[in-house]
């Protein structure tokens, strides 16, 4: 398996992508149960084989991600090639950019001394999709990119 299984909720809000997965080898319902019953090896290589098919779509179609932890956001603009990056680090230690409020208190502080700001560049060492799953694994989440967008354009004018 190259990413890693989807959830019982991802598989309940994909289950007529997966009922025409199971189609295109030929398996009905009946024939699917029957597998789940009698194979069940198999039926969890057919569970890995449509996660990493689900999961190559939406990671080729990835352009922006994000991830926030109390002092630090991080955003990411994804190319065929790399990764673009900004860091926005907190200096008071008693923000959080998990809450509303410390939303709130970035907006108002964002260009000031009491954040810094770091923008960086890093090559793919992998392939790109595994290179972005290692993201998205480590806390990243896949977004519209408008704060990137936004503090990039600023900084870069």
């Amino acid at each position: 398996m190259k990413y890693s299984r989807l959830t019982k909720e991802q598989f309940e809000e994909l289950t007529q992508e997966f009922t025409n997965f199971l189609a295109t080898q030929a398996i009905d319902k009946a024939e699917w149960d029957k597998i789940k019953l009698e194979k069940p090896e198999v039926a969890e290589q057919e569970l890995d084989v449509f996660s990493d098919l689900i999961w190559e779509g939406v990671l080729s179609r990835a352009t922006f991600l994000e991830h926030f932890s109390k002092n630090h956001i991080f955003l990411f603009e994804c190319f065929d090639t790399h990764v673009q990056s900004i860091v926005l680090k907190s200096l008071v230690p008693d923000v959080d950019f998990l809450t509303r409020e410390g939303l709130q208190w970035l907006s108002d502080n964002m260009f000031t001394d009491t954040i810094e700001m770091k923008v960086g560049k890093k090559e793919f060492t992998e392939e790109r999709n595994s290179s972005i799953f290692q993201l998205i694994q480590q806390g990243a989440f896949l977004s519209d990119g408008q704060l990137y967008q936004q503090i990039n354009s600023i900084i870069t004018s």
